[in-house]
């Protein structure tokens, strides 16, 4: 027997006209043809079929159809068909100044005792020098790949 769903599809008739319309046309993603196939499926005022049936009548998961429900009740019809947008971008560590004096300090002679910089060593002078308030020794491997410095070999920089 199957368990009533937590999260109730109710489509207006508008809704499921896009509905069809974007299944009909095929000319979209498996995804997005699969959530719209979905929300049809589960509509309280048409088939209102469970969560296991319609993951069989589809070939999903039995999660995929209530994740979809889900999104339907939370974020309306756009939020359960298309992905949702990335959120904002990632900020760089270090800024062009901050960059420069990691390089030039990559550059420089090693501290006595070692015959080279080690990631590490350069993460903790950067903070030591207060260029930084906190690196990580990836930040500085990735900054330094990416400005194609090396440290510490005979023609640095």
């Amino acid at each position: 027997m199957s368990r009533k769903p937590k999260h109730v599809v109710r489509l207006t008739t508008d809704e499921r006209q896009r509905l069809v319309r974007l299944v009909r046309t095929g000319t979209h993603p498996a995804r997005v043809l699969t959530h719209a196939q979905v929300l049809l499926k589960a509509d309280a005022d048409g088939p209102g079929l469970g969560d296991e049936a319609i993951a069989t009548a589809l070939g999903c998961g039995v999660r995929t159809v209530a994740r979809i429900r889900k999104a339907f009740a939370e974020g309306g019809l756009d939020a359960a068909v298309h992905r949702k947008k990335p959120t904002g971008r990632r900020y760089r560590k270090l800024d062009g100044e901050q960059e420069a004096r990691l390089v030039a300090l990559a550059c420089s002679p090693a501290p006595d005792g070692r015959g080279r910089w080690t990631l590490q060593l350069l993460a903790d002078r950067l903070v030591e020098l207060r260029v930084v308030d906190a690196v990580s020794d990836e930040t500085v491997r990735r900054t330094l790949k990416k400005t194609t410095s090396s440290r510490g070999s005979s023609s640095s920089g």
